[in-house]
């Protein structure tokens, strides 16, 4: 057989890759098994592989249909795939092309909500400590909710029956469909930058949970937490939960309990302002009854029935003081006085004339004392040099050169070893009287006991 009768690699898989794609069966098939090696590449296609007890196939989820999907495909989740099959050339294997994706038992929308509640719950975003306090009489409360609707209407309508003194601030949002998520998010920023509002209420009425999904979207969960301005969700009715609701700093039930807890009854503060009042009065009452019963007991008291009583010991405290004063003044005067006829007796016994011809002595004196220790410091130090010139003298390295001492330098350096020179040396040697050049002709090393 010619060479031309074989089959190229690449002629043999384009045939087969034209009979998967003739085959409709192949077009549109639905599988259901359980996901393993799943892989979410950076670039948003999904790699995963389709396997059940006995067999296993290779399959693909390209971005586009992957940004679709509420939840995250993981290991071992058991799906319902509908896609096609076909042959990918490049490695000659036939693959599943996944177009659409579902968990199998439960809704993917339900899986959706539990693993972004689950990952939110980590990250600390329902944590009660994060929790703002809604204002106890808020002068501004701001509605972010569809302006057709039974919501709307019912929000405005409480809060004008229970607080009408507050000013609603509505601000039009989509609650349902493919854009309410980011309006629902705008908004909430919008209403921060304004800062307009003491409370936010964020709701909508109830529904299906795919009506409901754009307040389970993690961009309005994290719009909510990172809001400066409380906010209350009342999203759906009582049975409804979202993340939204574990998110706010205070769920309602409904929209209609959103606006009683964001606004005080004014029926029942009146109620309580009157309570209070006859509360206050009752106490001064009482205060004022229990006051004057004490006044009349105090006016009847023997005290202030004779009240010259009250004051008499402290006007003869007052005269003993006075007196006392007045004795203390005297003998203040007289010893003045004597001290000051003592000063004058000294003044008079030592005149200027004394006190100069005392101080003239006493210079004499000085002035001789620091003669006398002069002249001793001045032999002292004499002493001190003549012994210092003596000790120079002995120390002097000439002094011992001429008692036949020389120094010998090599390189004008000092030679202090004979391990320093080598035969053939030159040396300068210093004597007390003059310098000489010498040669090395030989060395030797004294031996130990050697003299």
């Amino acid at each position: 057989m010619s060479s031309s009768s074989y089959l190229t690699v690449k002629a043999l898989t384009k045939y087969i890759k034209r009979k998967f794609d003739a085959d409709p069966h192949l077009r549109d098939v639905y599988v259901t098994g359980e996901l393993s090696n799943v892989k979410i590449h950076s670039s948003g296609h999904i790699y995963f592989t389709l396997k059940d007890d006995s067999s296993r196939i290779q399959a693909t989820m390209f971005k586009s249909q992957a940004s679709k999907l509420l939840f995250k495909p993981e290991e071992g989740m058991k799906v319902f795939i509908r896609g096609d099959v076909n042959v990918y050339e490049a490695s000659g294997a036939y693959q599943l092309y996944a177009q659409s994706m579902e968990p199998d038992g439960i809704g993917g929308l339900f899986v959706a909500f539990n693993q972004l509640k689950e990952r939110l719950q980590k990250e600390g975003l329902f944590n009660p400590n994060f929790k703002q306090l809604i204002p106890q009489y808020p002068q501004t409360i701001g509605v972010l909710t569809a302006t057709t609707g039974a919501a709307i209407r019912d929000i405005c309508t409480t809060i004008k029956r229970r607080y009408p003194q507050a000013e609603i601030l509505i601000y039009p949002t989509l609650v349902q469909g493919a854009g309410a998520a980011p309006n629902i998010t705008e908004n909430i920023y919008l209403a921060n930058r304004q800062a307009l509002c003491d409370v936010l209420i964020v709701g909508r009425g109830g529904g299906s949970i795919e009506d409901l999904w754009a307040f389970n979207e993690e961009v309005v969960a994290r719009a909510i937490f990172e809001s400066r301005i409380p906010i209350i969700s009342a999203v759906g009715h009582e049975t409804d939960t979202t993340i939204a609701d574990f998110v706010a700093d205070l769920r309602a039930p409904t929209p209609t309990a959103a606006a009683e807890m964001a606004v005080p009854n004014q029926q029942e503060l009146y109620q309580q302002i009157l309570q209070k009042q006859s509360f206050m009065h009752q106490v001064m009452t009482s205060r004022l009854n229990f006051e004057r019963t004490r006044l009349t007991k105090l006016q009847n008291s023997y005290p202030l029935a004779t009240p010259e009583r009250l004051y008499r010991p402290f006007i003869e405290k007052l005269l003993q003081s006075d007196m006392a004063l007045q004795n203390a003044s005297k003998l203040y005067v007289l010893n003045i006085k004597s001290t000051l006829q003592s000063i004058d007796s000294k003044m008079k016994l030592f005149s200027p004339q004394y006190q100069l011809s005392n101080a003239k002595q006493q210079l004499t004196h000085k002035q001789e004392y620091l003669q006398r220790l002069m002249q001793q410091q001045l032999a002292q130090s004499k002493v001190a040099f003549s012994n210092q010139l003596r000790m120079l003298e002995a120390l002097n390295p000439l002094a011992l050169m001429s008692k036949g001492f020389s120094v010998a330098y090599k390189d004008e350096n000092v030679v202090k070893s004979i391990h320093e020179l080598q035969k053939n040396d030159l040396l300068d040697v210093t004597f007390h009287d003059g310098h000489a050049k010498a040669k090395i002709v030989s060395t030797h090393v004294r031996q130990e006991g050697e003299e």
